[in-house]
């Protein structure tokens, strides 16, 4: 992801958590705070709970993954993803399927490449 598509600065993240709405499923927790730019921007929080330094990495590969495939997808907002303990068994499908649902939750997502049943 590009540097002005991230969130790290705490007083950002804290902000976003006073702000924002929450929406969650098992395996993950998104804050969304709606913003004026023109692209989404994300922060990610993996806990120690969640597994080891090389999990926790993979957790987080996989959802910057899922968010560049679905940047046309998703509105313009900033975000924080929260991943729970299950979510460290997920692979990539998993996680992009879990995230898509948690995001339809949020009404943040609206796939374009699907076509309308008749």
């Amino acid at each position: 992801m590009k540097k002005h598509q991230r969130i790290k600065d705490n007083k950002e993240f804290q902000h976003i958590f006073k702000k924002g709405t929450s929406y969650a499923n098992r395996q993950f927790v998104v804050y969304v705070l709606p913003s004026e730019e023109t692209h989404f921007r994300v922060g990610l929080s993996v806990s120690k709970k969640v597994g080891n330094a090389v999990t926790r990495n993979r957790v987080k590969r996989y959802i910057r993954q899922t968010f560049l495939e679905l940047k046309d997808d998703v509105q313009p907002a900033n975000y924080i993803i929260i991943a729970r303990i299950p979510a460290a068994t997920l692979d990539f499908h998993e996680t992009k399927k879990s995230l898509e649902h948690v995001l339809k939750i949020a009404k943040v997502y609206r796939p374009s490449g699907k076509m309308k049943k008749r």
